[in-house]
């Protein structure tokens, strides 16, 4: 079965800002756009940010944690799970430009069913954003 494109929608502090991140230093394009909305291709889905001025300059969208192969996972996040050629390409673009990660690049569940690597970073708006690529994604993408 070929996977269409997901949508998501989330918001953020300030659109420029958005802007400077997403196609910056994640390197997406931009689509579509008004003043208080951006829609990006982040990796071939249709990612949109709307301005939310209520963040404030330090308003973090709360986050709650939960425990997975001993890392706090942020809750809510979302991401895509890419090529691992891909995957190691985005990690070393992210470390190059500084970024503080919640989790920091790294192989989980090795050697078992699922196998992937992972990351964790937080826009500037607090939205938690996780990538990844599985070892073997047709037989451990919905591994449990």
């Amino acid at each position: 079965m070929k996977l269409t494109p997901f949508h998501i929608a989330v918001q953020v502090r300030d659109i420029e800002e958005a802007r400077r991140f997403y196609t910056g230093l994640l390197g997406c394009s931009e689509g579509r756009s008004a003043r208080e909305w951006v829609d990006f291709n982040l990796f071939g889905h249709q990612f949109v940010c709307h301005l939310n001025p209520g963040l404030g300059a330090d308003g973090r969208i709360a986050s709650h944690y939960n425990p997975v192969d001993g890392h706090g996972v942020p809750v809510p996040h979302f991401g895509v799970v890419l090529e691992m050629d891909r995957w190691h390409t985005l990690a070393v673009r992210l470390k190059q430009h500084g970024v503080k990660f919640v989790v920091e690049p790294y192989i989980r569940f090795k050697g078992e069913p699922g196998e992937q690597a992972t990351l964790f970073l937080l826009d500037p708006s607090g939205n938690a954003l996780e990538f990844k690529s599985f070892k073997d994604i047709d037989a451990h993408l919905f591994a449990t």
